[in-house]
């Protein structure tokens, strides 16, 4: 039984659909697939929009949460956990450094007891995906102390005067998965310039890197450091790349590799020339607090998009052929107003496909299921060079860098690899220095992103490996051939099953320490 109810503003005033509203107009149909339209009949503004279904927990009943974009953590959670709410840091804390612009915080209410996600949850007993990603997304409430599941349509604050779907999602598992059938995506192994040096590259690492990669590897790619701002994406910093990016194009293109570049492109530090330039191009919150702090472009602005299209174009013209574009979730307004956010979310990744019709691209920080625009997708925070990061960034926002996390993350989401994109693990690091895994730690790092990815990225010196690394390395490539892959929780381990040349082989992951064991 599913209990459907639509709240709207007009002149003022609230009202709540009745089968009598003269103002609005509902059509729905519930079964396999089940969706719900309204129709303005005069110009309202939506005020919230669910369905209820009753539903009873377990008390240790595992719940899959989709995080809001990328880098939330996304997992299996126990009935009876709760969500990391930034709310409950010092307000100064917040503000002083943005945390609350990674993530929902600004817009999505924190309930103890309802664990929340987006698009796509299951439990043990019920399923539901939504199809509906590109019009609203569906914010997923399990409601735990109520046995309920509150469907929410993320259409609070919409204008609206003609016509939305508010819902459509199905509860049928099989039949969510076979409308979004495999693509023909294929695996790719590169290098970043990000794990080992972050910002702090010029041609002279970049070059010696190069030197350094070759077979198996297929991609070499710039990350961020190479420009003079982050938004001033037409200016390579001299200093750092006196001869500019193109020679270093040409000598990737020498050595057989695809050239990649690193772009945050819906993005504006506030230490920017194009930040201070066209403040009206950005929206009045800060998205971060990386560099100087920094702030999201709004893609409705045609100026500013068109600024992005011809930035794009300008690292297309030099030859590259691979984009890495960052904090893609900074063109998701906090504010509805006459589109939702999976609207001007899903618009502005096309767009972006559209800039780039015959380029790799690489999203990153971005809404999920949005990214079916791209070739591969970032579905974990960032890699840390500490198992789960500083202790102190435990309690900061979701989105926060993690080893720990990331690898959860990458189990976890491989239910969308090569459906809606191929998914990037982000990188493993087999190395010594500038690094504190263990090497257990950086053998299930490998090992997991090997299984579970469509991408494989280091920014090792791979030259430096010894016997043991390298034996580790060819044994991660082979895992890539892995079949039938599965797994299932067990307290704090992960059971993981697959087949490889015709065996079947089982590994236990240990989600505290890091660890695989055989």
């Amino acid at each position: 039984m599913m209990d459907f109810e639509l709240i709207y503003s007009l002149n003022g005033e609230k009202h709540t659909v009745s089968e009598s509203d003269r103002n609005v107009e509902i059509t729905s149909d519930f079964g396999r697939r089940n969706t719900v339209k309204v129709a303005a009949k005069a110009p309202i503004t939506l005020v919230s929009a669910i369905i209820t279904l009753p539903y009873t927990y377990g008390k240790k009943e595992p719940i899959f949460v989709n995080g809001y974009q990328s880098w939330t953590d996304t997992k299996e959670f126990l009935a009876g956990e709760s969500l990391k709410d930034i709310r409950k840091l010092p307000k100064f804390l917040v503000n002083m450094f943005s945390f609350d612009g990674y993530g929902d915080s600004r817009f999505k209410d924190y309930k103890k007891g309802v664990l929340h996600g987006y698009d796509v949850s299951y439990a043990d007993n019920i399923f539901i995906g939504s199809f509906n990603f590109r019009n609203a997304y569906l914010i997923i409430n399990h409601d735990v102390k109520n046995n309920r599941i509150v469907l929410e349509s993320d259409v609070a604050g919409l204008k609206l005067e003609d016509s939305i779907c508010l819902f459509d999602f199905t509860t049928d598992r099989d039949y969510f998965f076979s409308e979004f059938p495999e693509k023909p995506i294929q695996n790719i192994l590169g290098y970043t310039s990000w794990y080992n040096y972050y910002e702090n590259i010029n041609e002279e690492k970049i070059l010696a890197n190069l030197s350094a990669v070759g077979e198996p590897f297929e991609l070499f790619q710039i990350d961020d450091g190479y420009e003079t701002a982050v938004g001033d994406w037409l200016s390579v910093d001299s200093e750092k790349f006196p001869d500019g990016l193109e020679p270093i194009v040409e000598k990737i293109h020498e050595k057989g590799l695809k050239a990649g570049i690193w772009l945050a492109p819906f993005a504006a530090e506030s230490e920017s020339e194009v930040y201070k330039a066209h403040p009206d191009w950005v929206f009045s919150h800060k998205s971060g607090s990386n560099w100087s702090g920094f702030y999201g472009l709004d893609s409705e602005n045609e100026e500013a998009m068109e600024y992005v299209e011809k930035c794009l174009k300008f690292y297309s013209d030099i030859g590259f052929d691979f984009f890495k574009l960052d904090f893609l979730y900074a063109v998701n307004p906090r504010v509805i107003g006459s589109k939702t956010r999976a609207q001007i979310t899903s618009e502005a990744y096309s767009r972006i496909r559209k800039a780039l019709p015959d380029k790799l691209i690489l999203g990153c920080g971005g809404m999920i299921l949005n990214s079916e625009s791209f070739d591969y997708l970032r579905i974990g925070p960032d890699v840390s060079l500490k198992f789960d990061d500083v202790w102190y960034m435990k309690f900061m926002h979701r989105e926060r860098i993690s080893t720990k996390v990331t690898i959860q993350n990458t189990i976890y989401r491989s239910i969308f690899d090569k459906r809606f994109f191929g998914c990037d693990p982000d990188v493993f690091i087999l190395r010594d220095d500038n690094n504190e895994l263990t090497d257990k730690q950086k053998e299930a790092l490998i090992t997991i992103n090997a299984l579970f990815g469509s991408v494989m990225m280091t920014s090792d010196d791979v030259s430096k490996y010894d016997n043991s690394k390298k034996a580790l390395f060819e044994k991660a490539l082979k895992l890539r051939n892995a079949t039938y892959k599965s797994y299932r929780q067990a307290g704090d381990f992960i059971e993981i099953s697959y087949k490889l040349d015709g065996n079947t082989h089982n590994l236990k992951y240990d989600t505290k320490r890091g660890i695989i064991y055989d």
